[in-house]
């Protein structure tokens, strides 16, 4: 989704010193702009998209200010050219929200880098794109429609999101990229927002334009699989767009479910991040987690998990104020009802006050640490603030450490989910701690490890 702008000279002089005055002045005025993260008018040669970035110039400027200040779940930045490597967006071009021309329609197009690093293994590609849905593009359209009037000049909504996706093969890393193009007609972008249900947003994105690395993709919100497109009423001029970042195109590339991965060490972040509303993946089958749903109890759906949300919410509210005040509680990432396991489960993000080494410890060692030192103390209390309702069935607790390392300090994300029954017998002394991880799922960055207290001392 490139914009159609090229830099051009707009005016003659027929003396030098005048020529040079204008050459400055238009230097200035484009210095400024980027400065300002704004594609500035004078840049772009399509009338009808010059015209439009000249009217809305203040708005795309508010815009651009209000995504810069958004506080994802992982770092996002926007970026005119998307799929960037680490090394290559520091002086890359910010300006990602700009009017382009996209399938003979003007689009309100924001483009931007999203550092967080799905793991493969875990993660379908429809639920990675469920969640960059979820955390990034969902988060831009309700700034986006605060801020843009609804009767915009242009057609349609547009959103070009790159993120990392990682899978270990032979006890090596890979991590490479996917990227994710939405394109919402005018009045659905406006309305998504304040859609009440899941099956009113999906009704939407099944009518809209949706790519997932230059293929046209079924996104299902909520969902393992993705929809089958053929099925989908969508506009029949619909065609696929390639993926534009340069940076995708370059290096060594292997294929991990559909994802085109560069051999090269990368970012290494939790692909799981509190705060998403779908279905978590199913880890691999044995002990652990909340117990499977009887054959009389019907599987809770995502519709279950958005209807206690709603149910709770005023409750959840005070559980985030007294979490933050108390309990070391991000105050980015409030409490949650989701579904793991076809299960409701309650998640939460914790940052871990202890100090941690990286070089002098294992993840097995430091999981320990966490759970026996930090997260134990913490469940009893915790347990006396979340709601009583027999439909909540675990919890998924995140704990965010920080690690001291050499050069540079690092994070590792640390997840516990554990089911309610196994936290009350054990705040209650009934089973020993080994026995609530044994009948838990511990994955550290998204990755899941079994994990012996005793044996990592």
């Amino acid at each position: 989704m490139n914009a159609e702008c090229n830099a051009r000279s707009l005016f003659r002089a027929p003396r030098p010193v005048v020529l040079r005055c204008l050459l400055a002045a238009a230097l200035l005025w484009m210095l400024s702009s980027a400065c300002l993260g704004q594609v500035s008018p004078a840049e772009i040669v399509n009338p009808q998209l010059r015209a439009a970035e000249e009217k809305y110039f203040t708005e795309l400027k508010a815009l651009h200010h209000a995504v810069g200040s958004t506080k994802f779940p992982f770092p996002f930045a926007l970026s005119r050219y998307v799929g960037l490597d680490p090394q290559q967006l520091p002086g890359t071009d910010t300006r990602g929200v700009e009017f382009v021309r996209f399938h003979e329609r003007v689009v309100l197009k924001t483009s931007g880098n999203y550092n967080a690093a799905y793991n493969a293994d875990l993660l379908t590609q429809n639920q990675r794109a469920s969640r960059a849905f979820r955390e990034v593009i969902l988060a831009i359209l309700q700034q986006l429609t605060q801020i843009i009037p609804p009767d915009v000049s242009c057609d349609a909504v547009g959103f070009e999101i790159s993120y990392h996706v990682r899978r270990q093969t032979r006890g090596s890393d890979y991590e490479g990229k996917e990227i994710l193009v939405v394109v919402l007609d005018r009045a659905d972008a406006f309305g998504f927002p304040r859609t009440a249900s899941v099956g009113e947003q999906q009704d939407i994105l099944n009518r809209s334009e949706i790519y997932l690395n230059g293929q046209e993709f079924g996104l299902a919100l909520g969902e393992r699989d993705p929809l089958n497109v053929e099925v989908l009423a969508r506009p029949a001029s619909g065609r696929p767009v390639p993926a534009t970042a340069p940076a995708a195109r370059s290096g060594t590339r292997t294929q991990v479910s559909g994802a085109t991965e560069n051999v090269s060490p990368a970012l290494r972040r939790l692909g799981a991040p509190a705060g998403a509303t779908e279905s978590r993946p199913t880890p691999p089958s044995g002990t652990g987690g909340p117990d499977p749903p009887s054959a009389s109890a019907p599987a809770a759906t995502p519709a279950d998990a958005e209807r206690l949300q709603a149910k709770y919410q005023s409750h959840l509210e005070a559980l985030a104020k007294a979490g933050v005040a108390g309990l070391s509680f991000v105050d980015y990432a409030p409490p949650s009802l989701v579904i793991f396991r076809n299960q409701v489960v309650l998640q939460l993000t914790l940052r871990n006050p202890l100090r941690l080494e990286k070089d002098t410890s294992s993840i097995y060692k430091r999981a320990a640490q966490s759970f026996d030192l930090f997260l134990a103390p913490q469940l009893k209390a915790l347990l006396e603030k979340i709601p009583a309702d027999e439909e909540i069935q675990g919890l998924d607790i995140t704990l965010l450490n920080q690690l001291a390392a050499k050069p540079n300090p690092t994070s590792e994300a640390l997840e516990f989910i554990c089911p309610l029954k196994s936290l009350h017998l054990f705040v209650g002394a009934e089973i020993t701690n080994q026995e609530l991880i044994n009948q838990s799922v511990v994955l550290v960055n998204g990755v899941r490890i079994a994990l012996n207290l005793q044996l990592v001392e």
